[in-house]
């Protein structure tokens, strides 16, 4: 009597990348725990109807199996066993791929039939099942996780790969500072994206973040960033054109988002450093992946390394620690009130309006101080909000017009991390005036925190996971078209938004 196993999975990860590895007859000793070495005989492709995969399993035994079908458009390949040490008899599995169209994931369905000596039937049907397709499963997740597309030198699709056309420019269209000036001297022309170079990746762009440092590039307030005639805007997400040489983890189709300290995102192609790329989770979206990467980790990088809120003890953060956000309605400022309540600080907020009042309550700012009509006077309201002793922690976007009021409203021993001058350049801070109370300053550029690949994944994953939990939720977002950039500018430097700017490309 035949046995039958079926199983099925759902893989995180666009069909094509996953088929480029399951479609490699002789991959499986690459990604696979079970499979010690493997050869295809005669020298034959591994690709090609009718060769013989001649491999050894980790516990000794040795296994011959032929490719009996190959199909590229349905992806679905089948295999025979011809002779094995182990007693499967008349074994024929099926491999078959299909789309999952929510989230850009694939459908995985593994199923065989063989007969068996009598009396084992349960432990090789198990044998199969788990040690064969529910291992083989978890192997190739954490293959792909790793960055496995059999793409690496020396293997058989990349000697494949070198003969293809040089990949050819993409026609674009790309938003350019004329001069140094109002939002007006923002203008939408074409450009042509050219093919990506060694260790860049080519990404169509569907969604950009809009951040304050757009319009200080568009100011001329940072000219060794961005000269004129020069691209603004620091993130984006879309999917993988195509990558340049040396690059792997990433195939044509993958979802990404990207950050980076180097500007030009406002635009519908563009070519980026691999290092600048993190893949996007099914459930996160575009749209969201540029409203929150960069200000995501922002926060991250603000509630944690800086304020040090999850640090237990000491003169700085922990639960209780007393913190101070400026824009509290913004961008950045929503995340940090939503994480920084979430460990346990007391969170104080600035904000422009009632409504951003209202907002900032909804996203855990407990005390919120509404600036309006009396300019850049908040410190009395903190100190009576913390009982006289002022904030331990002061997150500061305003700049220069709120220089006195930061140092009255700090607490002794208390930290002052200045993150942008939204009110002018800050001028240089007198360490005589932090020596009063023992404060600290620090001026973070995010992008020194996520400057290795391996940086930059370990903190966007924390960020995911904090969206998927609940810990943060997504600001309102507020959505222009890629020419519309121009009024996208002059909405955030008067103060009318709120959470998030986009731009759709």
């Amino acid at each position: 009597m035949l046995q039958r196993v079926v199983r099925s999975t759902i893989i995180d990860a666009p069909i094509e990348r996953v088929w480029a590895v399951i479609r490699d007859f002789n991959s499986h000793d690459q990604w696979h725990a079970v499979v010690d070495t493997s050869r295809i005989e005669r020298g034959e492709k591994s690709d090609q109807v009718g060769c013989v995969r001649n491999f050894t399993l980790k516990d000794g035994n040795h296994i011959r199996e032929q490719l009996l079908t190959l199909d590229d458009h349905h992806w679905k390949s089948t295999y025979c066993i011809v002779e094995a040490t182990v007693p499967l008899q008349r074994y024929v599995a099926t491999v078959t791929l299909k789309p999952v169209t929510d989230g850009n994931r694939t459908f995985w369905h593994w199923e065989s039939t063989f007969a068996t000596p009598p009396g084992m039937e349960r432990e090789l049907t198990d044998m199969v099942a788990q040690g064969v397709y529910e291992a083989g499963f978890e192997n190739l997740r954490k293959h792909l996780r790793e960055g496995g597309d059999l793409r690496a030198p020396g293997s058989t699709r990349d000697a494949a790969m070198v003969a293809l056309p040089r990949a050819l420019p993409v026609a674009s269209r790309r938003v350019v500072v004329k001069r140094y000036g109002g939002p007006e001297q923002m203008q939408l022309e074409d450009a042509d994206c050219p093919a990506p170079g060694p260790g860049e990746v080519r990404i169509r762009q569907r969604a950009v973040g809009v951040n304050f440092i757009d319009i200080y590039q568009r100011r001329g307030w940072i000219p060794a960033m961005l000269a004129e005639g020069g691209t603004p805007g620091m993130e984006a997400a879309g999917s993988v054109l195509d990558c340049g040489e040396g690059v792997h983890g990433f195939l044509e189709g993958d979802r990404v988002a990207y950050l980076g300290p180097v500007p030009g995102s406002y635009c519908h192609v563009r070519n980026v450093p691999a290092d600048w790329v993190v893949r996007l989770p099914p459930a996160v979206e575009d749209e969201t992946a540029a409203a929150l990467l960069l200000k995501g980790l922002t926060a991250e990088v603000l509630v944690h390394d800086l304020a040090q809120l999850d640090r237990r003890g000491g003169t700085r953060g922990g639960p209780g620690a007393r913190l101070l956000v400026h824009a509290a309605a913004g961008g950045v400022g929503l995340l940090v009130c939503a994480w920084a309540r979430k460990l346990g600080a007391t969170v104080i907020g600035t904000v422009s309006s009632d409504a951003k009042a209202r907002l900032a309550r909804e996203y855990g700012c407990e005390h919120v101080i509404v600036l309006g009509e009396r300019g850049y006077r908040f410190a009395d309201a903190v100190k009576q909000a913390t009982g006289g002793s002022g904030a331990d922690v002061l997150i500061d976007g305003l700049g220069e017009a709120a220089r006195d009021e930061n140092l009255a409203a700090l607490a002794r021993r208390g930290h002052w991390i200045s993150l942008g001058n939204a009110t002018g350049a800050l001028a240089q801070v007198d360490t005589h005036a932090l020596l009063a109370k023992s404060i600290t300053f620090s001026r973070p550029v995010v992008f020194d925190y996520v400057a290795t690949r391996g940086e930059l994944e370990r903190r966007a994953t924390r960020l995911w996971a904090a969206l998927a939990d609940g810990t943060l939720k997504l600001p309102p977002v507020e959505r222009h078209s890629l020419a519309g950039a121009a009024e996208a500018h002059a909405r955030l430097e008067r103060r009318a938004t709120s959470g998030a700017l986009v731009l759709l490309a």
